[in-house]
C-alpha cells in the first residue's frame, strides 16, 4: 500500500462525526501528526455502527471491484480513486492488527468473527486515541465557518469556536437519527454552499394499500420468488413475464416498459406491507418513481415455471387429486398463512374441487401465482431507513481526496455525499475508504500555511 509520507505540522484537523467514515478519518489524520478533534453530538462515538448487521457490523464484501462499483449504480465511480487507495484488503489489515479477525459469510459479506459491533467501534476509537486525536462527545455544530481563504473552523450549538486549517465532515446522513444520524451533515454541507441533491430513503420496508392482506400474511417469508416494481397503478401492469434481475449491480440496467426494477430472492410480508431483502434492494428506486406516480409491486410466487408449465401443472395434480377443494389445492403452493386470504382473492369459490374447475378457473389461479399484485402507499420513513440516498453533489468533490471543490480546506465523506448501495457491507467500505484518504488530505492541508 502506497504510504504518504509523515506530516508534522501541528494545525488543527477537525472531524465532524464519530462514524464510520469520521472515526477512521480522525485516526488516519492524527497518525499523520495533525492535531486532531473529532466532534460527536451524541455521548458515544459508533452508535449507529454498533447496530448495523443487527449488531454484527457487515463491514466490507468479498465482491470484485467491477462489482463493489456496480453496486452503487451509476455514482459508484467516483470510489474509485478512494478504493484504489485504501479498499478492502487494507481495511481488513486495519482491523486485524487491532485483534479484530473477520470472516466471509453468503453473499461475501464479511463480520468480525466475534459476531460484535463493538469490536469494531473500539478498534476505530483505539486507532484515533492511540494518535492522540481527541474525542469531544456531546458536542454538536452548529456552523462551519470559512472565510475567502477557506475554512476558518466551526461553531459549535452552546456557541464555542474552535478554530482549524481543516474541516472533515463526517456526520452521516438521516437514518436512525435516534444514533445520531440526524441530517446534521446536509445542512452544514449546504450552509458551506454545497448543493444536495434530493434525500429519500434507501434499503427501507414498503408500505401497500391492501394493508389486510399485509396483516393476513405477516411474518411469512417467501423465498425463491420474483418481485417486480412498476411504474403504474396494480390494474395497469402490463401481462408480461420478467426473466432476469433488473436495478443497479445485476448487469440488466434497461427493464422493459414501465419496470423499475425485478429482483429474484427472499422478501417478507410485514403488518404494513412488504421487506426483506429483495424489497430493501428496490426500495430506493421505488421511493423516487413515487414523487412521479403511482408504483405497483408484481410478486411471482413460481418464476421457476412459465404460465404454461404452471398451468401443466396444475391440470396433472387436479387429474390426480379431483376432490381436492381449493384451499387443499394452495396449500400444495403456498405457506399456511397465506392459503386462506389467497383463496379469498382468487374468486373461487372455497368448495369447489379440481374436478370442478372450470379452464378459466384455471386460468385465474396460474394468473393470480404468477402476478400477486399490490399497490404501494409509500415507503418508511426516512429515519426508519439504513440508509440516506441523495446527499452532497459529487461534482463539487475531488474523489482523490474528498476535498470540496468549492471550500479550501474543507472534506466530506460518508454518507454525506450522494452515495448509496446494495446490502452487503458496500456502503460501510465506502465510509472508511472515503474516511480514510480525507484524513490522509486534511493531515497535508493541516501542515501548510497558507499564503
Amino acid at each position: 500500500m502506497n504510504i504518504l509520507p509523515e506530516f508534522t505540522g501541528t494545525k488543527r484537523v477537525l472531524v465532524i462525526g464519530g462514524g464510520a467514515a469520521g472515526l477512521l478519518a480522525a485516526g488516519r489524520a492524527a497518525e499523520l501528526g495533525a492535531q486532531v478533534i473529532l466532534l460527536e453530538r451524541m455521548e458515544a462515538p459508533g452508535k449507529k455502527l454498533l447496530i448495523t448487521g443487527k449488531g454484527r457490523c457487515n463491514i466490507t464484501n468479498t465482491a470484485p471491484l467491477k462489482e463493489f462499483l456496480a453496486a452503487f449504480g451509476p455514482n459508484g465511480r467516483f470510489l474509485y480513486g478512494a478504493f484504489h487507495r485504501f479498499f478492502r484488503d487494507q481495511l481488513l489489515d486495519f482491523f486485524r492488527r487491532r485483534g479484530v479477525e473477520t470472516e466471509s459469510e453468503r453473499g461475501g459479506r464479511v463480520f468480525p468473527v466475534s459476531d460484535n459491533a463493538a469490536d469494531v467501534v473500539n478498534a476505530l476509537v483505539s486507532h484515533a486515541r492511540e494518535h492522540a486525536a481527541e474525542i469531544r462527545l456531546n458536542s454538536r455544530v452548529r456552523t462551519i465557518e470559512r472565510d475567502s481563504r477557506g475554512i476558518r473552523g466551526v461553531k459549535l450549538e452552546r456557541g464555542e469556536f474552535i478554530p482549524a486549517e481543516a474541516v472533515i465532515l463526517a456526520a452521516g446522513g438521516a437514518s436512525y437519527p435516534a444514533t445520531g444520524s440526524a441530517g446534521d451533515g446536509f445542512s452544514l454541507a449546504e450552509k458551506a454552499g454545497h448543493r444536495i441533491n434530493p434525500l429519500y430513503p434507501a434499503l427501507v420496508p414498503l408500505v401497500i394499500k391492501e394493508i389486510g392482506f399485509a396483516v393476513a400474511c405477516q411474518g411469512v417469508a417467501l423465498k425463491n420468488i420474483r418481485l417486480t416494481a412498476f411504474a403504474c397503478d396494480k390494474a395497469s401492469i402490463p401481462d408480461i413475464t420478467i426473466e432476469h434481475d433488473y436495478g443497479r449491480g445485476t448487469g440488466w440496467e434497461k427493464p422493459p416498459p414501465k419496470v423499475i426494477e425485478s429482483r429474484f430472492g427472499e422478501m417478507l410480508f410485514t403488518h404494513f406491507g412488504i421487506g426483506g431483502p429483495i424489497t430493501l434492494l428496490m426500495s430506493q428506486a421505488v421511493a423516487r418513481a413515487l414523487d412521479a406516480g403511482p408504483v405497483s409491486v408484481h410478486i411471482d410466487l413460481k418464476p421457476a415455471l412459465s404460465k404454461k408449465e404452471l398451468d401443466a401443472r396444475l391440470q396433472r395434480e387436479f387429474a390426480a387429486n379431483p376432490r381436492r377443494q381449493l384451499p387443499a389445492i394452495l396449500r400444495e403452493l403456498l405457506p399456511e398463512k397465506m392459503v386462506e386470504v389467497v383463496a379469498g382473492i382468487s374468486g373461487i369459490p372455497l368448495g369447489r374441487t379440481a374436478a370442478n374447475f372450470t379452464a378459466g378457473d384455471r386460468r385465474g389461479l396460474v394468473k393470480l401465482l404468477k402476478g400477486l399484485a399490490f399497490e404501494v402507499r409509500s415507503t418508511l420513513p426516512l429515519g426508519a431507513a439504513m440508509v440516506t440516498a441523495g446527499g452532497v453533489e459529487l461534482a463539487e468533490v475531488d474523489p482523490k481526496t474528498m476535498a470540496s471543490k468549492l471550500v479550501p480546506g474543507l472534506y466530506l465523506v460518508g454518507e454525506v455525499l450522494d452515495l448509496d448501495a446494495d446490502t452487503g457491507g458496500f456502503n460501510l467500505q465506502a465510509a472508511f475508504s472515503t474516511g480514510w484518504v480525507a484524513g490522509e488530505a486534511a493531515a497535508k492541508t493541516a501542515s501548510v500555511d497558507y499564503p
